[in-house]
């Protein structure tokens, strides 16, 4: 349904433009130049195919009135006149999937800012004027929809993206000849040409599968929230890896003989870290078990220093 009396598409407009006249036009255009139920897209063509073309004299007059008095009802005529060219445009978009009356929502965005700025002492017909607005306001919106990851961002890209499709021949890739011709005709580089073509063979996938779906297991949710293929924990895991070999096995080699012996008996004996205790070791080499405790906390210190290097 189209709605264009109150429409959000409306409010943007008047930021966009910077001026709540033309805006109150057009949408005053559009909510008074037709009568009835135009809930229904076909309705409103209808009505649109319906409503008079200005003559050139007509069209002049009305847009010094609105340029040099601000005269709102001359706005109204202008826009009025000029719907069914968006409505014509719009359906040149209609292979994008994209809503036919979003697309014409859009345009008479288009056409309200063509109806501001345009100046009839310039020896050209709004129509002329209004349609690289309306395309323009449809290309951004096409462009922002199509894809949840927009695809041309350059001005190249831009080019690419609305001109590709119609130089390809069949749903078979585009050959080098085709590349280059492409590429001569846009004057954009023959690798840009290449990149366009693989992003618009490409479609959107759903992160998660719909639950009553058996699929849901091969879904990316599936795969793409695995920790063991997470950059920086494959990362934490080799250097844990290495520190536990050859950092562990170097920190040993540079103790003596007892005291590698105690730091083997207290932490290295066993998986589950049921050591030897002070007591049993004080026992085997016939001291203390302070003095046990005491050794310990030396090698521990001299080990740690020379696994700074690993971490």
């Amino acid at each position: 349904m189209i709605d264009f009396k109150s429409s959000k598409q409306g409010e943007s407009m008047k930021a966009s433009t910077g001026s709540d006249a033309v805006v109150a036009a057009g949408q005053n255009a559009l909510a008074l130049g037709f009568s009835g139920n135009l809930g229904n897209i076909d309705a409103y063509i209808s009505a649109v195919n319906r409503l008079p073309m200005l003559t050139q004299e007509e069209e002049v007059s009305l847009a010094r009135r609105w340029r040099d008095n601000n005269d709102l009802a001359a706005a109204q005529s202008m826009v009025l006149s000029h719907l069914r060219l968006v409505v014509s445009i719009a359906r040149g978009y209609l292979g994008y999937g994209l809503p036919h009356a979003d697309l014409i929502q859009e345009g008479n965005i288009g056409l309200m800012k063509a109806v501001k700025r345009f100046d009839p002492d310039q020896g050209v017909r709004l129509v002329s004027y209004a349609m690289h607005w309306i395309k323009a306001e449809m290309h951004e919106y096409i462009l922002k929809n199509w894809r949840l990851v927009k695809v041309a961002t350059t001005k190249a890209q831009r080019k690419l993206f609305f001109n590709l499709r119609s130089h390809k021949e069949g749903l078979d890739s585009m050959t080098p000849a085709q590349v280059d011709a492409l590429a001569k005709t846009l004057n954009v580089k023959r690798e840009e040409v290449i990149e366009m073509e693989t992003r618009l063979s490409g479609r959107d996938i759903a992160l998660e599968a719909p639950t009553d779906d058996e699929d849901d297991k091969f879904s990316p949710i599936a795969y793409l929230s695995s920790d063991t293929t997470e950059p920086t924990k494959v990362l934490e895991a080799q250097q844990f890896d290495r520190l536990q070999s050859e950092g562990l096995a170097n920190a040993l080699d540079k103790l003596d003989p007892r005291s590698r012996r105690i730091v083997e008996a207290r932490w290295l004996a066993n998986d589950d870290g049921s050591g030897a205790t002070l007591h049993e070791l004080a026992d085997e080499f016939g001291v203390s078990a302070e003095r046990i405790r005491q050794i310990e906390a030396v090698a521990l210190k001299k080990m740690k220093s020379s696994l700074i290097s690993y971490v």
